[in-house]
């Protein structure tokens, strides 16, 4: 139930769904046949990288399993998953370290 009519919600699906689509097009087909330039080749290299710390601070800082307020289960698995990246340079090994030491986390702690 949030007040909004399902009209609005699919029309803010598709607008999105469109405005993404248009954004990635605007790179890949409206500037296909010219060659990127080196300073937005340097800065698009680093989105992958932007991206998971991005998706991952707000579960970290503002778990919505404890109403928001951060608890030592988390903040140890961030910081385990943090050191494990920087050590191996491994995402994937950093990812499952970090889930380990989250679900051990809350296993011990509660």
């Amino acid at each position: 139930m949030s007040g909004y009519s399902d009209l609005t919600i699919w029309a803010i699906i598709l607008l999105s769904g469109l405005g993404t689509y248009g954004l990635r097009w605007s790179f890949l087909g409206a500037f296909s046949n010219r060659p990127m330039p080196v300073w937005a080749q340097r800065l698009l290299r680093y989105t992958a990288v932007a991206v998971l710390p991005a998706i991952a601070a707000p579960l970290v800082a503002w778990p919505a399993a404890t109403g928001g307020a951060p608890d030592p289960a988390r903040l140890i698995a961030a910081v385990v998953t943090m050191g494990v990246g920087l050590v191996t340079r491994n995402v994937l090994a950093a990812i499952l370290t970090g889930m380990a030491a989250l679900y051990l986390g809350l296993y011990l702690i509660g």
